[in-house]
């Protein structure tokens, strides 16, 4: 710790931080657009805990956050608790329980910080900030495109943002196809590690009879369209056909709702997706080094088949060069008024800064507190510089 008194009961943990004006009103502005746009296509918010027992938060799709969790045992039960690391478990858990009686399909929103064992792949922070969306009882390509379409209208904040990209993901597709064969233990590891490098000499060389529709899957990689036809001209086994042909439909589904939507299309990636059970995608914004968001098909606590997507709304904040972007004019009003004569203002989407006492300058005050308007007389009038 530091010597100094004063510094030391500034410091923060490694990974934290905190966030002052106008980055938290930034951030808040991103949130809610956001939510306003899932809002809008249907989703209702729901906002989990941050904090609840450890065997409901690590059951079923939560298996996969157990070791980002940190844990701290109840002083009333005695029973261990976590610390969320992810939000989408909590969904699960919520859709399986408390709205297992509501109509289906289930569209579900929601945002709020997290707090990480250690610092994500392409951030130090351990507490991050996530919104999201899942939908939930219905199994279909129209749902896998209806998560990746709304995603795509949520991330048009403003104007503000650079535009998205979206990489689309079969995790299933290379193991179904590999199989097929009869290949000892050692021969598929090294075939799905060769894969997950992009080793095409590597996938070449254990990839046996299968080495050509590999070597292809692997150079297929890229825009959508360019992929789907190298893919097409593959033949594959009917499992593994009927998974890509779920990923072109998907394709479709989504180029005809948004045909400027930028996709990608990588055919062999399956790593970071174990209890994922169909397509999966990632979301890429230019200026941000990593996924900004991240999401795909999976079970949910009852097995119900349920698609969502998680977006990081922190990792924004750099590329919002304006400062002032999501900031309202600001009114001082002098000593004397009551809320009850400036309510309107307020109303018509100003800030207002009241005066507190008689004896002070207006026109000063206004100025020091960087105010575009004063209210004399009753009527605006703006602050000269």
């Amino acid at each position: 710790m530091i010597d100094d008194p004063e510094m030391s009961n500034a410091l923060l943990p490694i990974g934290f931080r905190d966030l002052l004006p106008p980055y938290a009103q930034n951030e808040d502005e991103i949130v809610q657009w956001m939510i306003d746009a899932f809002s809008d296509y249907g989703y209702e918010r729901v906002s989990p805990p941050l904090l609840e027992f450890e065997q409901s938060l690590l059951l079923h799709a939560g298996s996969g956050i157990a070791e980002q969790t940190f844990r701290v045992m109840d002083p009333e039960t005695h029973y261990m608790m976590g610390l969320r690391p992810d939000i989408t478990p909590q969904i699960a858990r919520i859709a399986a329980t408390r709205l297992v009686n509501s109509p289906r399909p289930l569209r579900l929103s929601y945002a709020g910080p997290c707090v990480l064992v250690s610092g994500a792949k392409h951030s130090a922070a351990r507490q991050i900030l996530q919104a999201g969306i899942e939908l939930i009882g219905i199994d279909s390509p129209q749902a896998d495109a209806e998560i990746i379409i709304v995603t795509a209208e949520a991330m048009g904040v403003e104007d503000l943002l650079p535009p998205i990209s979206i990489d689309l993901m079969m995790p299933q597709l290379a193991n179904s196809i590999i199989q097929t064969e009869n290949f000892d233990e050692q021969q598929t590891k090294l075939l799905m590690r060769a894969l997950d490098r992009k080793d095409v000499a590597a996938v070449q060389q254990y990839g046996g009879s299968l080495a050509g529709i590999l070597t292809t899957m692997l150079q297929a990689a890229g825009p959508a369209d360019r992929a789907i036809e190298m893919l097409k001209g593959l033949d594959l086994p009917a499992d593994s056909q009927q998974l890509l042909d779920r990923l072109f439909t998907v394709v479709q589904a989504v180029k005809t709702h948004n045909p400027l939507l930028q996709l990608t299309i990588d055919p062999v990636e399956f790593r970071g997706w174990d209890y994922h059970t169909g397509l999966c995608f990632s979301v890429y914004m230019s200026g941000i080094s990593g996924e900004v968001g991240r999401g795909g098909r999976y079970l949910s606590n009852n097995g119900e088949p349920a698609c969502g997507l998680t977006l990081r709304p922190d990792l924004l904040l750099p590329l919002i060069n304006d400062d002032d972007c999501f900031q309202r004019e600001r009114v001082f009003i002098p000593f004397g008024y009551t809320i009850e004569e400036v309510r309107g203002l307020r109303q018509d989407g100003y800030i207002l800064l009241m005066g507190l006492t008689e004896e002070e300058d207006a026109l000063t005050e206004a100025r020091r507190l960087n105010c575009n308007y004063i209210l004399q007389d009753k009527e605006l009038k703006a602050v000269a510089d």
